[in-house]
């Protein structure tokens, strides 16, 4: 992009004793002018920079960013996450700090980057929320199947936690892929792959039971072969089934933030937890590949320093 004349006559008149706020002045212009980026993202640099320059004031650190240091930064930055702050927001100010100082050392303010050399923090791992096998039982347990629509609804729940499918994958379940003699169900998943899943002897027979005494009151003329179908006679639709589950949940006593993908994660937990193999874990969660499947092991990681810490006299 060319450069703006203006911009850069201001850049020549400053000397080499440019004042912090000067330069954030000049360096927010560059982003507007000459980079095109937004008034929110402007708005966000400058606040951070900002802030920056008013702790390093306040210690009579450095008021010029050619004075500044590495050991400041890195100091400003210790503080910050000492104070609470969030990992993803301390990476946010090293990434702003990183562009900043390396704008002046391409103007020939600062000899060098001296923000190249802060270590980026790796991003948080989210590790996936999961039930405990008691609160799975509590859940299944408190869905009453006298009713076809309970009857489907714990089998929908029993097949999430039994086989760990995903949404899309118990919406898309047809009949013709359940064999429920032999123990599992075929599903189609994502990249249009197709894997064999066992399901547990509990699941079965509730599915079973569905299928025999449930699912035909609710079959329509038109009505498909997918497993799970509505009053209607059609296959349920993701939010419906993010809304059975939640309100399952709910009469249960678990609060209404459960949903379908964390009895998937519960189901991945709970057979780690029990010994599975990791890989196998990963072949039945049709995941593509192992680092994916990894999570799991921080969840049972957590899961035995919380029973440790609980349990152990010096924990």
């Amino acid at each position: 992009m060319a450069t703006t004349p203006h911009f850069e006559s201001r850049f020549r008149n400053l000397n080499v004793s440019t004042e912090m706020e000067s330069a954030i002045d000049l360096f927010i212009m560059y982003l507007a002018t000459e980079r095109g980026l937004s008034a929110n993202y402007q708005i966000l640099v400058r606040r951070n920079l900002e802030t920056f320059a008013e702790w390093a004031g306040a210690r009579r650190a450095s008021t010029r960013p050619e004075d500044c240091t590495i050991e400041q930064l890195s100091e400003y930055l210790s503080e910050r996450k000492g104070n609470g702050l969030a990992a993803s927001s301390i990476r946010q100010i090293i990434v702003i700090l990183k562009i900043f100082f390396r704008h002046l050392a391409g103007k020939g303010f600062i000899a060098a980057n001296i923000a190249d050399d802060l270590p980026t923090p790796r991003p948080d791992r989210m590790l996936p929320k999961t039930l405990n096998e008691n609160e799975v039982e509590l859940l299944l347990e408190s869905i009453g199947t006298d009713t076809p629509l309970g009857m489907r609804d714990r089998a929908i729940l029993e097949l999430l936690y039994a086989s760990g499918l995903r949404l899309s994958e118990i919406i898309n379940a047809l009949l013709e892929n359940m064999y429920l003699e032999e123990g599992f169900i075929r599903v189609t998943g994502k990249g249009n792959k197709t894997r064999v899943i066992p399901v547990g002897k509990r699941a079965r027979q509730t599915i079973e039971h569905y299928l025999q005494s449930g699912r035909p009151k609710l079959v329509k003329p038109k009505t498909s072969s997918h497993i799970f179908i509505s009053v209607r006679g059609t296959k349920l639709s993701a939010s419906r089934i993010w809304q059975i589950v939640r309100e399952r949940a709910k009469r249960a006593g678990l609060g209404n933030s459960v949903h379908p993908h964390q009895l998937r994660h519960s189901f991945a937990t709970h057979l780690l937890s029990g010994g599975a193999d990791l890989r196998i874990i990963q072949e039945m969660l049709g995941h593509a590949d192992i680092s994916t499947t990894q999570i799991y092991t921080h969840v049972d990681e957590r899961r035995l320093k919380e029973v440790h810490r609980k349990f152990h006299p010096r924990g």
